[in-house]
């Protein structure tokens, strides 16, 4: 028999567990397609003093993990349980599975989310906690569990993922929910605590990644297409460029947006191919460079950095991005709302630093630097600056 006993052994310490809870939430969020339809997320302030990992099946199966500083309170709810309030005479929780709860933890209980119209007890199967500074997980000391089920109170099946945490259980279950393959090694970068680049994202769902779905997201999000068509200076309404181009290399180029100072941006590769398009920009003085090596990170790279023309030149944090966020100072949440809009990864000014001069050094080299089509001697300059090319870091590869 599976009870919160056994679940209560097979925990980890809290912090390890808020952990892995946070990239159970980044790995639904990227294999899912919609994140109406997600099961776990994490919220980190779920109210005050208070972060929350939730699991809502969509079946009428839910928990809830509490984090506090008094201590952590996990709640689950299993709806075809015996123990379900629902099919008790008296409609309240199973004698014994709340009855320990320290008084610490005990107001958690009483939040509305846990609680049904209808319903005089909060919606509860199964309970744990450990108050901070304990050295273990605790349950209802007294519960007589009802007879001829392997799982009374819907713990084995409610906390599956907390107590087997590896990467092959993991997979399973996603590959299970979403009915599609999902790759065991993204699985592992994500526990692992790999930040969730644009690449880590694109394995994970590789659909939500594709040029027309990105696209899409854009067109159909009325404050994502005028961020980029005004300060992301990324207009998809803007594709006629001053002048057509040939790349060395031989890549077929597409124009898919362009700004206001007459540049233009273009996908570099067939339309064809499943393959991510690296994206070259032109300006209008007859300068260009590589800025990413798909239309994700390029969009990444518009939200996050919108002065990335003056990293080519060299300039750096703070003062690179310095002026634009004084006259928007509310660019961070405007940033984090955009990307999650897109459904793009977080992403700092650091990694998208870095992947834009690695994308930038590569133009001349790998023969993307254009020249105006059936014209002679008629190359563009690299925007990149000599000093701004970007140097290896320890410990960085």
């Amino acid at each position: 028999m599976s009870t919160v006993h056994e679940t209560a052994a097979l925990l980890p310490h809290p912090d390890q567990l808020r952990t892995h809870l946070r990239a159970l939430a980044v790995l639904d969020a990227a294999i899912g397609d919609d994140p109406d339809f997600v099961e776990y997320t994490f919220d980190p302030d779920w109210s005050p003093h208070t972060a929350a990992a939730l699991m809502d099946s969509g079946s009428g199966d839910d928990f809830a993990v509490l984090f506090t500083p008094a201590g952590v309170l996990i709640r689950g709810f299993d709806h075809e349980s015996e123990m379900s309030p629902y099919g008790t005479d008296d409609e309240q929780v199973w004698p014994g599975v709340v009855d320990d709860v320290p008084a610490a933890l005990r107001p958690l209980l009483d939040e509305p989310a846990f609680h049904a119209t209808g319903l005089d007890a909060p919606r509860i199967t199964a309970c744990l906690w450990r108050e901070t500074g304990d050295t273990a997980w605790r349950t209802g000391s007294s519960i007589a569990f009802p007879t001829g089920t392997d799982d009374p109170d819907g713990s084995g099946f409610l906390f599956h993922l907390l107590t087997d945490r590896s990467p092959e259980a993991v997979q399973a279950h996603f590959e299970e929910y979403y009915e599609r393959p999902v790759p065991l090694d993204a699985i592992r970068d994500v526990l692992a605590g790999h930040p969730l680049t644009p690449a880590l994202a694109r394995a994970l769902d590789p659909a939500a990644f594709s040029d027309e779905a990105l696209l899409r997201r854009i067109t159909a999000h009325p404050e994502a297409a005028s961020y980029l068509s005004c300060d992301g200076e990324f207009d998809l309404a803007r594709t006629d460029p001053i002048e057509s181009i040939t790349l060395p290399n031989g890549l077929p180029v597409e124009p898919v947006a362009g700004c206001n100072a007459g540049g233009t941006h273009y996908l570099c590769g067939s339309a064809a191919s499943d393959a991510p398009r690296a994206v070259l920009y032109t300006d209008s003085e007859g300068r260009a460079t590589l800025i990413a090596e798909s239309l994700a990170e390029a969009l990444t790279l518009a939200i996050v950095l919108p002065s990335w023309h003056d990293a080519l030149a060299g300039l750096r944090p703070p003062a690179l991005d310095s002026d634009y966020d004084e006259e928007h100072p509310d660019h961070p949440a405007v940033r984090d709302r955009l990307l999650a809009a897109l459904g793009l990864p977080p992403a700092t000014e650091e990694d998208v630093l870095d992947r834009l001069l690695a994308a930038a050094a590569r133009t001349v080299p790998d023969g993307f630097l254009p020249q105006a089509r059936d014209e002679e001697e008629s190359a563009f300059e690299p925007m990149l600056e000599p000093s701004a090319a970007p140097r290896s870091r320890p410990g960085r590869h």
